[in-house]
């Protein structure tokens, strides 16, 4: 390996490390915290991730989603939708909501 070879691989290792230590102090690989609820296509509600709750989620097709969050986790435990996707979804994700069509519901997670 020629020395510029080393100083320009060098050179990429320092500027990926001063990027990455960057996006850590802006909170960028920060924990989500913040569920945004929407109804059909409306903010409902909001809640910090970091407090464990149950939410009845009411919809007027008198429909409802049971939100749970617990462990800086938000699922869906109960749905009355007939398919119950939304349940089976598992915990939702800052790039993977969880959504019930049937009631227009959509749980999201999002930062800061």
């Amino acid at each position: 390996m020629k020395k510029r070879d080393l100083i320009l691989l060098l050179s990429v290792i320092a500027v990926a490390l001063l990027a990455t230590v960057a996006l850590w102090l802006t909170g960028a690989f920060g924990a989500a915290d913040k569920v945004i609820v929407t109804v059909d296509g409306e903010v409902y509600r909001e809640f910090p991730l970091d407090e464990d709750t149950e939410y009845r989620i009411e919809t007027e097709n008198g429909g409802y989603n049971i939100l749970i969050i617990k462990d800086g986790e938000a699922f869906v435990s109960e749905a009355s939708c007939p398919d119950k996707v939304c349940v089976n979804t598992g915990v939702a994700q800052e790039i993977k909501p969880v959504v019930c069509l049937p009631n227009k519901v959509v749980i999201s997670i999002e930062k800061g």
